[in-house]
């Protein structure tokens, strides 16, 4: 038992290593790449020197989340690996260690990584928000009107507004609708020609417009107005200014969300779909293809480091091409989702599971 103890910290040691050396070592040099050709447009922005490195700094977390995959990859090819060229797996075999006793620690260390992906794939969003937010600079002022939008508030209420102006908290040429469920809560579709927004009560007025009711399809009822309240209609002027977040912004939870209240609104979901399912596969690629390299590595493990190389880059590369097929196969609508975002972990799942049936023991 003390042996093994001995060869688990051993290996497990080194994986760690390299893991974190691949982890950090990868989104540094994307940042020095992404410095030397912003530098020009932010220093443009009136960003300081101080206020550029730490908008690259929050960027570390996001680019940390896309490569771990990667780092669990290269620290699993290079420990099994190194050990096979120096015949320590041999030792480990002739002292009674199978190897899959022999690899355990990877693939404890790869679940691990799982779980620390998972962390840093829910803080990535704000850093990157914050990273955007600084490099924006005083490029851009703040906004006080939108055009033509189209705004999904609480309790299924939608706003379609033709202007809004925030200096004098109104809207000019809206309509409020809100869906039916037959005669006791009929829909509602109430059209103005402008609205005011009333701090001491919280809600919007509107002035001269329609009010229809609906059920089931049928108009029931109209009734024009001078003046109106309605006190479910309750957003501030200053929410209805805030634009959609790109993915990449929100939390997992938070992009559910708004994936629901898009298909409220009938909305083609499929492609956010897929990505808030990737924000799932991501860190379960990384025990995957933990188990897919362990037995790749120790199968040619006197073919030098630069088999190694080329092994953890050429994994890579066909991971991240299987992903960008998947995912547009699932963001047409030919295959669920879900099942587009976890392909590629099948497939190396499936290869792993060979792999680790034909390795000797």
């Amino acid at each position: 038992m003390s042996r093994h103890r001995t060869l688990d910290a051993y290996i497990l040691g080194t994986w760690v290593r390299i893991f974190f050396l691949t982890a950090l070592g990868f989104p540094l040099i994307s940042i020095l790449i992404s410095i030397t050709d912003d530098l020009r447009k932010l220093l443009n922005n009136g960003l300081g020197w101080g206020q550029i490195l730490l908008s690259y700094v929050y960027t570390v977390p996001e680019n940390m989340y896309q490569v771990m995959p990667a780092a669990v990859l290269f620290a699993t090819v290079f420990t099994i690996g190194n050990m096979g060229r120096h015949s320590e797996v041999t030792a480990a075999k002739a002292g009674g260690i199978s190897f899959h006793r022999l690899a355990l620690p990877t693939f404890v260390a790869g679940l691990l990584a799982t779980g620390l992906a998972g962390v840093v794939g829910e803080l990535s969003p704000g850093a990157t928000a914050k990273s955007i937010k600084l490099q924006e600079g005083e490029q851009r002022a703040p906004a006080k009107l939108r055009y033509n939008f189209v705004y999904r508030a609480d309790e299924g209420w939608t706003y379609t507004v033709h202007a809004l102006d925030l200096t004098n908290r109104s809207l000019r040429q809206a309509i409020f609708e809100r869906p039916g469920a037959g005669r006791d809560y009929p829909g509602l579709a109430v059209s103005a020609d402008s609205a005011t927004f009333l701090d001491s009560l919280g809600s919007w007025r509107l002035w001269h417009g329609t009010s229809r009711i609906v059920v089931d399809g049928r108009l029931l009822g109209v009734i024009d107005f001078r003046s109106m309240r309605l006190a479910a209609l309750k957003e501030a002027p200053a929410d209805l200014l805030i634009e959609p977040k790109d993915p990449g912004e929100m939390r997992y939870a938070e992009l559910g969300r708004y994936i629901r209240a898009l298909q409220r609104s009938g909305n083609d979901t499929n492609k956010l779909e897929v990505k808030q399912a990737l924000k799932l596969a991501l860190p379960g690629a990384c025990l995957i293809i933990a188990l897919f390299a362990a037995p790749l590595a120790v199968t040619s493990a006197r073919a030098g480091t630069a088999f190694g190389i080329a092994v953890g880059l050429g994994t890579t590369v066909a991971y991240l091409l299987l992903i960008q097929i998947s995912e547009a196969f699932g963001a047409g609508g030919a295959i669920n989702p879900a099942l587009a975002a976890w392909l590629p972990n099948i497939f190396f799942f499936g290869m792993g599971v060979v792999l680790l049936w034909r390795v000797r023991t």
